[in-house]
């Protein structure tokens, strides 16, 4: 088992920056793929961007392609989403994952997931 909690989230003014992290316990954190999800009232969760086990390939979704950056420090068990110049359609709660394969991208294709984070943003 691998347990996952997110933290950072908040609200923000359009235009601003946060960043979130997902602290991994339990099994090796080290082979998974991790991803972020988000979920906005009414909507079906969907995918954000993906990091490959060893940080070196990124995927992201096209509507946060070049605003938002995911890392992640292996030394510490650590996923992070930077998220820049906010816009008020981010407002969801995010969540992390982890899973076998960094080319997921459906939420049924990751094993273990955080109890999520709300992000606002504001206009």
């Amino acid at each position: 088992q691998v347990q996952l909690v997110e933290t950072g989230g908040g609200l923000v003014q359009a235009g601003d920056s946060l960043r979130l992290s997902c602290a991994a316990s339990g099994r090796t954190f080290n082979p998974y793929a991790m991803g972020w999800f988000r979920q906005a009232p009414g909507k079906e969760r969907e995918f954000v961007a993906v990091i490959n086990w060893s940080g070196s390939s990124t995927y992201y979704a096209a509507s946060v392609k070049g605003r938002f950056t995911i890392s992640r420090d292996n030394a510490k068990n650590t996923m992070y989403l930077q998220m820049n110049s906010l816009k008020p359609e981010d407002t969801a709660v995010y969540y992390c994952t982890a899973g076998q394969s960094s080319r997921a991208r459906h939420v049924s294709e990751y094993d273990y997931w955080g109890q999520g984070a709300q992000v606002t943003v504001s206009s």
